[in-house]
């Protein structure tokens, strides 16, 4: 077609292909009204209405099948008084006949056999029905019903075209129950999310306040009346402490969590150096008992919410002082960026992490074979990268080596201050970020 010519340029308009192509000018015209945002029996009313214009037929109707798949629905109509066909059996006449043989289907009304069928349809003044199968991922989903009250001279393209748009229609039907079923379910995931939510802010607010009145209590206990009892009694005393200060840590811990994932963030420029410092005099106590040396490089000042940030600092230097073992000896912190992320590192040179424990660290409630006799909830990493992910970054560990563990933080440089960031800039890219990072610097 090319042969002698440079280029062929077509105007894209729907009145050219109208003019040079009337069959597939309806088939265009009805993608797009079926990819309207109608309601499904507005989309096939209209559909219908565009057919019968086009055909120049007097009526129709579009059936859909029932559940039972026995029976079909009317579910829109046009040029006709639907009264005594809002239902069809796919077992009598010529819609059930297209249904089962999946065939398209041309007949008079006078040839059908049920006599009552007949008497009502000639009563609606129809002498010819058309019937095409609605066919979609190989099943049929319902019939479209065509008829005049005349005689028809049908030929092949005009079958063919019929056909072909019993197959849209039917595309069209499919995907609005697709959707349908998936707001369903979003629907149903929301509802249990919200209910999971519920239950997590009434359970950590109902068991807040017997735990403190607990610690309070034993302790007052302990102090009043311990030297009156004796090491058995007080030897309980401490069990209770310690059962009541756990508990007060794990609401806490589960607070915390719930602020990381939904509370809004407070945007500000903060001196990384000032949470470092901060982290290091809270830790200050354990870390000499423990003989573990502080190593911090020079940090930046960042855009991001202070309170979160001094969160991750505080998570992994607790994590790498109740999980490092007698073979700590230092914590380091240090920096880095790319043109994307400032990049935090904490590394501690105690017990390794073993490697089929490295994919589940940041999964909420899950603990490693190393953390067990340690007091902990198992939401720490959870919180770290809830956090890191609405800043825009992610979290991950590097290394493979048998003792030691470097954890990466990458925060956005894209963040202002007193802005909120969206759920799509930190949702978004999080598995490219994810991806990238521990690709570019060595990350498992």
């Amino acid at each position: 077609m090319l042969r002698g010519k440079p280029q062929i340029s077509v105007k894209v308009d729907d009145k050219g292909l109208k003019a040079r192509n009337k069959e597939l000018a309806l088939i265009l015209e009805l993608s797009n009204v079926l990819a309207s945002s109608f309601s499904l029996q507005g989309v096939l009313e209209n559909s219908l209405s565009r057919v019968l214009d086009f055909f120049d037929l007097r009526a129709g109707r579009i059936y859909l099948m029932t559940e039972g798949g026995k029976e079909m629905e009317l579910v829109a109509h046009h040029g006709i008084d639907p009264g005594g066909l809002e239902q069809v059996s796919v077992d009598t006449g010529f819609s059930g006949k297209a249904v089962k043989t999946r065939s398209f289907i041309a007949q008079h009304v006078s040839d059908l056999g049920d006599q009552k069928r007949v008497a009502l349809l000639s009563s609606k003044g129809l002498h010819t029905v058309l019937c095409t199968p609605l066919i979609t991922r190989d099943q049929v989903l319902g019939v479209m019903n065509l008829a005049t009250d005349k005689e028809l001279i049908l030929k092949q393209d005009s079958i063919d075209l019929l056909i072909a748009l019993g197959n849209q229609i039917a595309v069209a039907v499919d995907n609005a129950r697709l959707y349908e079923d998936l707001g369903a379910k979003v629907d149903e995931l929301t509802e249990k999310k919200n209910t999971i939510k519920f239950f997590a802010y009434s359970v950590s607010h109902d068991l807040k306040s017997p735990a403190v009145s607990l610690c309070g209590l034993t302790k007052r206990f302990s102090e009043k009346y311990g030297p009156m009892l004796d090491e058995k009694g007080r030897e309980h005393c401490r069990h209770i402490l310690k059962s009541a200060e756990e508990m007060l840590a794990l609401v806490d811990t589960i607070n915390a969590y719930m602020a990381a994932k939904e509370a809004p963030l407070t945007l500000e420029n903060i001196d990384l150096n000032e949470i470092a410092e901060a982290a290091k005099e809270e830790f200050a106590a354990d870390m000499k008992r423990h003989h573990v040396q502080w190593r911090s490089s020079d940090l930046p000042e960042i855009v991001g919410d202070r309170m979160a940030m001094t969160r991750v600092f505080r998570n992994f230097v607790d994590n790498a002082l109740k999980y490092g073992g007698e073979a700590l000896s230092e914590i380091r912190i240090n920096y880095r960026e790319d043109d994307q992320h400032h990049i935090l590192s904490f590394s501690d040179d105690g017990q390794g992490i073993d490697p089929e424990d490295r994919e589940k660290l940041f999964e909420i409630f899950k603990r490693t074979k190393t953390a067990g006799g340690t007091a902990g909830s198992g939401l720490g990493l959870s919180i770290v990268k809830e956090i890191a992910e609405r800043h825009g970054g992610c979290v991950w560990i590097n290394g493979d080596a048998p003792t030691g563990a470097t954890f990466y933080v990458a925060v956005s440089k894209d963040l202002s201050c007193g802005r909120y960031p969206d759920d799509g800039a930190r949702r978004t890219e999080k598995g490219e970020t994810d991806e990238k990072h521990q690709k570019d610097h060595g990350g498992h």
